[in-house]
């Protein structure tokens, strides 16, 4: 039996990304599409509370079962789950291709990734796929026959429970990408810096810039270097954020 592979993403059903993704997974196993049916990037693992959720079925992909949904990736995952499947249970959720990066700390506030999360939250093996190229009409060509074997691998091994991968694929060009790097997230983080605009009618506003800051140069076991380097960075992640050694330690305070 063909296992059952739920697809979403966080740029929207009608992405670039999720297509290439979709006919990826349709040479590997029954597709299950629910996605969301606007641009989410930068949502984190928002969920939809005090208003519907819209759930439509669409007919974007070829042989495929497909829904668009009003709410956020997390939503589409719980959707699928509680909802669209009913008693069955995905083997596998893959979220992206996402447009651009979601190394280092980008991984906290990622759809593409929240929505994986969400799966390994449920018990479900997950991995999220990112390309490190912005633009709406990227190419996804090269990582194709990566996403392939890294999902087989996925489905052939599993993935530990509650874990989910966080895959990055360096954009196309001119070199061959040099292979796959099982490494961890880099320490860096984005220095804002908040720029005062004014529109055409002379209203104020902020528009949020900044530039990425790497405090692990020198290191060759993170994601950064990875992609730096021209390699596929794997960093597997978990929902549990409980700093241990500091449990530790507060232990010994008095309160």
């Amino acid at each position: 039996m063909k296992p059952l592979i739920l697809v979403t993403n966080d740029d929207g059903i009608t992405s670039k990304g999720i297509r290439t993704l979709v006919e990826v997974m349709q040479t590997l196993g029954e597709v299950i599409v629910v996605a969301p049916n606007s641009p989410q990037s930068g949502m984190g693992h928002a969920i939809t509370i005090g208003e519907p959720l819209r759930l439509y079925s669409t007919h974007i992909f070829e042989g495929v079962v497909e829904y668009e949904c009003s709410g956020t990736p997390a939503d589409c995952v719980k959707l699928a789950k509680n909802y669209v499947l009913q008693d069955r249970k995905p083997d596998l959720v893959v979220s992206g291709i996402n447009h651009g990066s979601n190394s280092s700390i980008s991984v906290l506030y990622s759809g593409t990734m929240s929505a994986a999360i969400e799966a390994a939250i449920e018990g479900i093996p997950a991995i999220g796929f990112s390309l490190t190229d912005y633009r709406e009409d990227a190419d996804f060509d090269h990582a194709i026959p990566f996403i392939k074997s890294i999902t087989e691998e996925a489905l052939k091994n599993g993935i530990p429970n509650g874990i989910a991968l966080n895959v990055n694929i360096p954009e196309k060009t001119d070199l061959p990408l040099k292979g796959v790097k099982v490494c961890r997230q880099a320490h860096a983080k984005w220095q804002e810096k908040f720029d005062y605009r004014v529109d055409p009618n002379g209203r104020g506003y902020l528009w949020m810039a900044g530039e990425f800051i790497n405090f692990d140069t020198a290191k060759e076991d993170t994601d950064v270097w990875a992609l730096d380097n021209n390699y596929i960075s794997v960093v597997p992640c978990q929902y549990d954020l409980t700093a241990y050694e500091a449990v530790k330690q507060l232990s010994t305070w008095d309160l």
